[in-house]
């Protein structure tokens, strides 16, 4: 070894060893007495949790493109009266419009066609495009005054699923494994799953990716099909006993790297490996059916024996609950209704509704739903103002609306039977309790047991987190 070689070694060792002990330290600073993460929690850079955790687990049902929640939960009865009329410049405030609808000459107001009631001992307003949901409305949350910043999808997806509009910061799913490593051996702790054939605006990998932290933090898609997980089996001719000798080899190789150059993108790979490795009997497991009985299917519906449906993802999350993956994304797509609202979104609601109130109802059965935290939304709502031309009667569109928006959150320590905040008589503006995408996301954390200003990484001389530089607990929401 020459001068250069031993000093570079030697420094990056010391200083590689250094770093990750300080910002393990910052990272995981000890909550209060008692709140150990549980036996066999690996990975992690987190000691013990900040808070008191209500929930275990999430399942994150995205609904890509914006539901419009003026036909699904938010009702306006004013609309119907002002059917037509033009949107007041008074409740517009001057916001800006997307190049969809901003050069229109007339935004004129468009009631929701279809029918509002009361459900259950709650009161909440659900609409008639969801009466599986309208069954299980005591058990939920609705948020009806979320709002972000972002008025298009693909700005407005990254900011849901990372707290930051531009790709490149780590996912929900990739903070969570990075401060609370995961809870078991045979799967990740982080799983996502798309509903297959499905237009509408792309998703893209940095969606569930690890941005600036380790690899190894970063999803695992699950897919329909033969191979639900990518290039974990074996080829033909390797069996398992030479695929472990194999790897044996890798690792040593690895770790021979790992002493010359501590880059922690060595020691993710031999972690992806091994994972992978495991996943050769565990995925077969939790992606087989059989084992379901004939009445979880029925509660499912139809589509649920069909892999790759939302149905089926659905269930398949359920089950990757039931074996220990901390945090589950779904995706959805299709909701980006700027025409044919009427086709579009009854089209989309039937494919999910049944199956949405069925993941409630399920882990309610099974005592599941206590600790796991189910969370059913897309990036922004819809205008209460027609796109394009409108006639009263005939089939119109809404465009992106980010003021205000729907989403409704179940179990894990979110109160139920409730509705939290209040948007304007036309659907437009906040009127009380708004819910700011970072507030979500530090409420989500909380129930996790984490506080989102603790949990960090430092990138290029700078904290970072997933809620960036803001963020509050939304209190009122809590059991």
């Amino acid at each position: 070894m020459n001068r250069r070689s031993w000093l570079q070694s030697f420094g990056m060792g010391l200083g590689g060893i250094a770093v990750a002990e300080l910002l393990a330290r910052e990272a995981g600073a000890a909550g209060p007495a008692g709140l150990a993460l549980p036996e066999g929690s690996k990975g992690g850079v987190l000691d013990a949790f900040h808070v008191v955790p209500r929930a275990k687990r999430v399942i994150y049902l995205f609904q890509s493109g914006g539901p419009s929640q003026l036909d699904l939960f938010d009702h306006k009865p004013l609309l119907k009266e002002r059917d037509g009329e033009q949107l007041p410049e008074s409740v517009r405030g001057g916001q800006r419009l997307t190049g969809m609808s901003g050069n229109q000459s007339s935004i004129p107001l468009a009631a929701s066609p279809y029918e509002f009631a009361q459900r259950g001992e709650s009161g909440a307003w659900v609409s008639e495009l969801l009466p599986h949901t309208a069954k299980v409305a005591d058990r939920l949350c609705f948020v009806k005054t979320m709002h972000t910043e972002s008025i298009n999808h693909g700005p407005g997806v990254t900011f849901m699923q990372s707290g930051s509009q531009i790709p490149g910061r780590p996912s929900i799913g990739a903070w969570l494994d990075y401060g609370l490593g995961n809870p078991q051996d045979d799967l990740p702790s982080f799983v996502v799953l798309v509903t297959k054939n499905k237009s509408g605006q792309p998703l893209m990998s940095h969606l569930w990716g690890a941005g600036f932290l380790p690899s190894k933090h970063q999803a695992v898609r699950f897919r329909s099909g033969a191979d639900p997980v990518l290039y974990i089996n074996n080829p033909p001719g390797v069996s398992t006993e030479s695929r472990r000798k194999l790897l044996d080899g890798l690792r040593q190789l690895h770790e021979h790297q790992f002493a010359e150059i501590p880059d922690a993108e060595i020691t993710a790979r031999i972690d992806n490996y091994e994972m992978a490795f495991r996943m050769q009997a565990s995925v077969p497991a939790v992606t087989d059916f059989s084992d379901e009985p004939a009445s979880v299917l029925d509660l499912y519906g139809p589509d649920a024996s069909a892999p790759g449906t939302f149905a089926a993802n659905c269930l398949l999350a359920r089950r990757l609950a039931e074996r220990g993956v901390r945090f589950i994304q779904l995706y959805h797509q299709d909701w980006d209704h700027h025409g044919n609202l009427k086709a579009g979104i009854t089209r989309e609601a039937k494919e999910t509704d049944r199956a949405s109130a069925a993941l409630v109802q399920d882990l309610a059965a099974r005592g599941m739903l206590d600790d796991t935290l189910v969370v059913w939304g897309g990036e922004f709502g819809r205008t209460n103002y027609c796109q394009g031309l409108y006639k009263p009667g005939n089939d119109f569109g809404r465009d992106h609306h980010p003021r205000c928006f729907t989403i409704w959150m179940a179990g894990g320590g979110v109160k139920p039977g409730t509705t939290w905040g209040e948007t304007c008589e036309y659907g437009y503006n906040i009127v009380r309790d708004g819910v700011h995408v970072h507030d979500f996301h530090a409420t989500m954390l909380h129930l996790l047991g984490i506080d989102h200003e603790r949990l960090t990484y430092k990138f290029q001389g700078r904290r970072y987190r997933l809620t960036d530089v803001h963020g509050k607990v939304v209190q009122g929401i809590l059991a």
